[in-house]
């Protein structure tokens, strides 16, 4: 969007559609489906490519914080998430069946004072059915992307349709790989191109854009493993969120709509073969909760990085969402730090189609994002060091500090801003 662009196009790169889109966004997840509900809702020719051919019933982020839901009440879905949501208004530390803190989140600014829990596949939905009312067809599923050619008044992005999701995108860990134009398009079906004037890599951690484009990228790996499950909700707890503070590593607690409850527990390591009577047993024994191990629908074991590429803006390509910024997902902001990243690039990309310039607005972003990603990043750590093994003599000074700070004047609601990304 702001450099200079050679029109030699790259060597290998198929004769591209005749149709050019005004944008074409790479990666239809919540991220990716929300950038293209905001261009749309400008009036933009806006299509959206995911290499997956199915949604994941798989939930992963479930928590959606103020300044995001104020973003998705412009897209027209935040209604429609509200009512499909839990609203968790208040948060309690635990420890040894004894109250450390409690939080609210009434005093925090704007319309919405609470977070809401919404499975990701039921937003990932909502966005989807509000985007296919807005611009019917703009999202291509199946589509797998794996270059852009710049040639300085367009991109054309070469893709496999019906590829393997995964196929030229590592689906897990590991180093990142340099990027090698040389390097054979992944194996699939057909060939095909796809022609836009702007471009928006919203294409996850491991985006294949980022590598071809040779963004360097800063990996940090942390020391902390975590086990994740949904059960049904035995407790009394409601829409409270609950931290349990214990010596073997904190076990967090968020309420989810349809009676279910997201388990998080600390591990000592990622567990290479989970199962949910094992996860069950391990909060019993934190927390003395018991959650029914045959009522589990989701289980997942996970441990934690970062990601930070050097910069954001490429040409016609800009980064958003994990292709951006990964973080801890402890916190639960990582999704709604891609859709604050939408938000803020739509209206730069709307001037930029309507011939304004925008390369100080472009300079801005780049700025702002990073600083709002290394923010979420410091949130992320301390939360993780909050959840680390302590012996119990440390573990109750510790506890007895966390709960005098929240009872100074304003300390808590400074801390409920903190955690509800104000």
């Amino acid at each position: 969007m702001t450099e200079p662009q050679s029109p030699q196009r790259r060597a290998g790169v198929p004769p591209a559609e005749d149709t050019l889109h005004d944008v074409a966004v790479v990666g239809g997840g919540p991220v990716g489906l929300l950038m293209a509900l905001l261009l749309a809702r400008r009036g933009m020719d806006v299509t959206v490519l995911e290499q997956r051919r199915a949604r994941s019933r798989h939930s992963r982020a479930i928590g959606i914080h103020p300044p995001a839901l104020a973003v998705l009440d412009d897209a027209g879905v935040g209604p429609a998430l509200l009512a499909a949501g839990v609203r968790i208004r208040r948060g309690t530390a635990r420890s040894r069946g004894r109250e450390v803190a409690a939080l609210s989140f009434a005093a925090v600014p704007g319309r919405h004072q609470y977070v809401l829990a919404v499975p990701q596949v039921v937003t990932e939905q909502l966005l989807e059915e509000q985007l296919e009312a807005l611009r019917p067809g703009a999202l291509r599923r199946g589509v797998h992307v794996h270059a852009a050619d710049d040639g300085g008044a367009s991109v054309t992005l070469s893709c496999r349709v019906g590829a393997e999701p995964g196929s030229g995108t590592p689906a897990g860990g590991g180093p990142e790989r340099a990027a090698d134009p040389s390097a054979e398009p992944p194996a699939g079906p057909a060939a095909d191109t796809v022609r836009a004037r702007l471009v928006v890599a919203a294409d996850g951690a491991y985006s294949a854009l980022r590598r071809q484009r040779g963004v360097a990228v800063r990996t940090r790996t942390y020391p902390d493993a975590y086990l994740m499950g949904d059960f049904a909700d035995t407790t009394p707890d409601g829409s409270t969120a609950v931290l349990y503070l214990e010596a073997g590593g904190i076990v967090e607690s968020f309420p989810l709509p349809g009676g279910i409850r997201r388990w998080v527990a600390r591990m000592p390591g990622v567990v290479s073969h989970p199962t949910p009577a094992g996860l069950a047993s391990l909060i019993a024994r934190r927390t003395g909760i018991g959650p029914a191990p045959e009522s589990c629908s989701m289980l997942s074991a996970f441990s934690v990085s970062s990601r930070m590429p050097r910069r954001l803006v490429a040409g016609r390509l800009a980064l958003i969402g994990d292709a951006a910024h990964q973080i801890s997902p402890i916190g639960g902001q990582g999704m709604n730090l891609g859709w604050l990243d939408a938000a803020a690039l739509a209206p730069i990309m709307a001037a930029a189609l309507r011939g304004e310039p925008t390369a100080a607005a472009l300079r801005q972003f780049e700025a702002d994002r990073r600083r709002a990603a290394a923010t979420a990043t410091w949130q992320a750590h301390l939360n993780m060091a909050l959840g680390r093994p302590l012996p119990p003599a440390v573990l109750a000074a510790r506890n007895r500090v966390f709960g005098a700070l929240t009872h100074i004047p304003g300390a808590a609601d400074a801390v409920a801003n903190r955690f509800t990304m104000h």
